[in-house]
């Protein structure tokens, strides 16, 4: 059960627009190199994709939370609708359509780094809005975007979100070259490191993220165990610490961050006491193995954030 949101701030409405994958997950001492075979030690089926991922954490972390998206008509389509039914999250607006789901192939190493395969599946069917995704989109405080859907279908869901004053938060994940319409639709740009550089050319967050001001409002440049790095236009960037933490599995901690985050400031939170909620969440996720079975509760990402580590 989901903790309410502190007394005075009403619950935050998050709409999710993004990739629902079933993770096929690996674990290995060492991660193979090309060509190479090697012995895993153990092997999980955990619900995952980059927008369900934000789903669940959004939802966990309190959120009033409804998926815009599609899963198969194959046997891991119900047990990805029932994943992401059991932790809260609405799935009227998550199509079924013939053919396979979207599949992750991943292999997590003995430090807890991983690497990834997507096959998109039924989410490279999403490649537009119907009139009940459209309303889902209306009804939301902040909508999640990342790039597992097609930059069609991306891009109808921020205009959406824009005709609606919807605040809208983008993933740029995985990297790509992306058009200026679609970034002036975004608000906040959440990037990791290799991310943005991917999209600027500089391998520097901060001018990474003084690059990125001139296309978007505002940006958060994730940099892992060094925490990340906010900026927006004619302020000052800020840097937030990282969460001293063991990570044992970073697989969802950018996803964790992000759906903690867009709570957070559904909720009306100063940016830096949002930013801050968020890293308390992301430190627990990579405490845990998986993907959506990582990421923590609200009650949980409250005492880690008054924490002093």
């Amino acid at each position: 059960m989901n903790s309410t949101p502190a007394a005075g701030r009403p619950r935050a409405r998050i709409a999710v627009l993004g990739s629902t994958n079933m993770d096929l997950v690996a674990y290995t001492r060492v991660a193979p190199g090309l060509g190479e075979t090697v012995t895993g030690e153990s092997f999980r089926t955990v619900a995952g994709g980059k927008g369900a991922n934000q789903a669940v954490a959004a939802a966990r972390a309190g959120g009033h939370v409804a998926m815009i998206g599609a899963v198969g008509d194959d046997d891991f389509g119900p047990r990805l609708r029932a994943v992401l039914s059991g932790a809260g999250v609405r799935t009227e607006a998550l199509r079924t359509v013939e053919g396979a789901s979207g599949t992750a192939h991943i292999v997590v190493d003995g430090e807890g780094h991983n690497a990834i395969v997507v096959v998109p599946g039924a989410n490279a069917s999403v490649t537009s809005l119907t009139a009940s995704d459209e309303r889902v989109v209306a009804a939301a405080d902040v909508l999640l975007l990342q790039l597992e859907l097609p930059l069609n279908g991306v891009l109808a869901g921020l205009r959406a979100a824009r005709a609606h004053g919807v605040r809208t938060v983008l993933t740029p994940a995985p990297a790509r070259s992306l058009p200026d319409e679609l970034l002036s639709l975004v608000d906040l740009l959440v990037p990791n490191e290799h991310e943005a550089a991917a999209l600027t050319g500089s391998h520097d967050p901060r001018d990474a993220a003084r690059a990125l001001l001139c296309r978007v409002p505002e940006v958060v440049v994730t940099l892992g165990a060094r925490g990340c790095l906010y900026a927006r236009r004619g302020a000052e960037p800020l840097a937030v610490p990282a969460r001293r933490t063991r990570a044992v599995d970073t697989t969802a901690a950018g996803d964790t961050f992000v759906g903690a985050l867009a709570v957070a400031l559904g909720e009306g939170r100063p940016a830096a006491d949002a930013l801050a909620w968020a890293t308390a969440a992301s430190a627990l996720s990579v405490e845990r193995h998986g993907a959506s079975s990582s990421m923590p509760e609200r009650a949980a990402i409250d005492r880690r954030a008054a924490s002093a580590s």
